[in-house]
């Protein structure tokens, strides 16, 4: 008697759990750029434009693994089940947050009103990127 056994995934393929946790880790670091930008408009306190800057600085690195971890995702999902529209989100976070951070390179008066605009934009994205990521549909044909 032979017994013929398939592999059934009743579970939609989701991120792996660092992959998750670098995406989700853009969100606090954008925003509080946001914040940390808002709060030098009102203030026009130094300080606060380069908390901004440092912000921005971390939500670039945990981008950028993301973006890594997505690309890798892109490659190693088989065709049927490439979904190229959140590796395109992480694209316009890291260039964009780039672009930002270059913008508050500058004195922080300068900075202004360019840097509140982009951080506005990159906080943005950033959570529905993170939406998108975390979604139980990854992976899944849309």
């Amino acid at each position: 008697m032979s017994v013929t056994a398939t592999a059934v995934h009743p579970y939609p393929k989701t991120l792996h759990p660092i992959h998750a946790t670098l995406l989700a880790g853009t969100v606090p670091l954008f925003l509080g750029a946001l914040l940390s930008d808002l709060a030098y408009r009102s203030s026009y306190e130094v300080q606060w434009a380069n908390f901004a800057s440092w912000l921005i600085a971390g939500g670039l690195v945990f981008a950028g693994l993301a973006l890594l971890a997505a690309l890798a995702g892109l490659f190693r999902s088989r065709g049927g089940e490439r979904r190229p529209i959140y590796f395109l989100l992480l694209l316009a976070i890291w260039i964009l947050g780039f672009v930002n951070a270059l913008v508050h390179a500058r004195d922080a008066w300068a900075a202004m009103p360019t840097g509140l605009v982009l951080s506005a934009i990159v906080a943005a994205l950033s959570i529905v990127a993170t939406g998108v990521g975390l979604s139980r549909r990854v992976g899944a044909p849309a």
